[in-house]
């Protein structure tokens, strides 16, 4: 994924399920979700052991299905759990499945992409935007 790519999915991309969302300020999801929200993107936290709970304003749900309609899926999972996610994302409309820092998992991305969604792998937005100048 080269730089126009990523900058092109960071400016059209307004509907985000953040899957993996935690509640502890000090997790990393934890503070993607705030900066995201303070970049003006729609986020909605999913995380089914939380789902009904607030974090940072905004009602967790427990699956991607509840967040859509959505652009982005952002995943805080273990590589070998991202599939049922991504499957999720597809099946509900997404266009860009973006896996965190370390999160990698080829056999998902194939087939996000077959399905003809944009796919970033060990990558985090909060990083990029601002080496972006976004």
């Amino acid at each position: 994924m080269n730089d126009n790519e990523l900058r092109r999915i960071l400016t059209e991309t307004k509907r985000i399920a953040l899957v993996g969302a935690s509640n502890k300020p000090e997790r990393p999801s934890y503070h993607v979700l705030e900066y995201l929200l303070e970049k003006g993107f729609d986020v909605t936290p999913v995380n089914p052991g939380l789902a009904g709970q607030e974090i940072l304003g905004r009602k967790v749900v427990a699956s991607v299905a509840e967040a859509a309609p959505l652009d982005m899926v952002e995943l805080f999972r273990r590589s070998e759990d991202v599939g049922r996610p991504v499957d999720e994302a597809i099946r509900f409309g997404a266009k860009t499945i973006w896996m965190q820092l370390g999160v990698i998992n080829e056999a998902a991305a194939a087939r996000a992409r077959a399905a003809g969604l944009a796919v970033v792998m060990d990558r985090c937005p909060a990083i990029d935007m601002p080496r972006l100048g976004l």
